[in-house]
């Protein structure tokens, strides 16, 4: 839509899946982010979950130290992810006890939603999971969406199916878990958000991948999975003004390359959650 004087262009960031997990390399990463995101100056920006690679509260508060420059100026939002409700359990109080909740900043209204569970806890049960009534509560919390303001919803986990990213996934899918699929209620969801609700910004899955659905009243709703943010060492930024996008996205890049992570990754914390297991049916 055309731009008028008084009407000023607004930007949002959009990172997921961190993955913090105390070393130098995903330190550097996110630090090299933070620094990409101030040179920006970026009005706002959001986290679609998986700070933590384990849900410690040491890795949580890594990701409070690095992202204080954002925290401290109140122009971060974030929500949990399946990787944040292992071990210590960090992101089970990010949302205060609730599943969804709204955050307003200058120009936009975003609607958070949590799709983890208590199953998360299990290191393996990556799914997430959303109920009827949680539709119904962001059905509710977008009818108080102002005029003018961008509308939002962040979740964490993938809305629509996506391609298995792994042989874990791919053997998941074969054995008929749920582990590797969308939400379940994910394609009625959107059906609900078309024409009342502009961006979904997920992540999970670790390769960005959009798509855009029209909408009622040529208000189209696009769906954009961010990526992991340190894996690839960039991040799409959203122009908006008058709750409305701007062209599309650009991807703005770190100082620090790509490095895509090996399921080694997972190795690790993988094992201690099996010895833990065994040592609670032990002892």
């Amino acid at each position: 839509m055309p731009i008028s004087m008084g009407m000023p262009i607004r930007t949002l960031a959009h990172l997921s899946d961190l993955h913090l997990d105390l070393s130098p390399q995903s330190d550097a990463s996110a630090r090299a982010l933070v620094e990409a995101l101030q040179a920006e100056a970026v009005d706002h920006v959001v986290v679609t979950g998986d700070l933590t690679h384990q849900g410690g509260h040491g890795e949580y508060h890594r990701f409070r130290d690095i992202f204080a420059p954002l925290l401290d100026t109140g122009r971060l939002t974030f929500i949990p992810g399946n990787h944040d409700r292992p071990g210590d359990d960090a992101g089970c109080a990010w949302m205060e006890g609730n599943k969804v909740r709204t955050v307003e900043t200058p120009g936009l209204f975003l609607v958070c939603v949590d799709s983890t569970g208590a199953h998360n806890r299990n290191y393996f049960a990556s799914h997430g999971a959303l109920s009827h009534a949680e539709l119904d509560a962001v059905d509710a919390a977008l009818e108080a969406a102002p005029r003018g303001a961008l509308a939002a919803v962040l979740v964490h986990h993938h809305v629509l199916p996506l391609p298995e990213e792994s042989f874990p996934e791919r053997l998941a899918t074969l054995l008929g878990w749920p582990h590797a699929a969308e939400l379940p209620l994910g394609a009625e969801w959107l059906t609900r958000l078309q024409g009342r609700c502009d961006l979904v910004l997920h992540g999970h899955r670790h390769v960005p991948r959009e798509r855009v659905l029209e909408g009622a009243g040529g208000r189209p709703l696009r769906i954009y999975n961010a990526g992991s943010s340190t894996e690839l060492g960039r991040f799409r930024m959203f122009r908006h003004s008058a709750g409305r996008l701007q062209g599309e996205p650009s991807w703005c890049r770190s100082s620090v390359p790509e490095q895509p992570r090996t399921a080694g990754h997972n190795v690790r914390p993988a094992l201690q959650y099996l010895v833990a297991q065994i040592g609670i049916a032990l002892f």
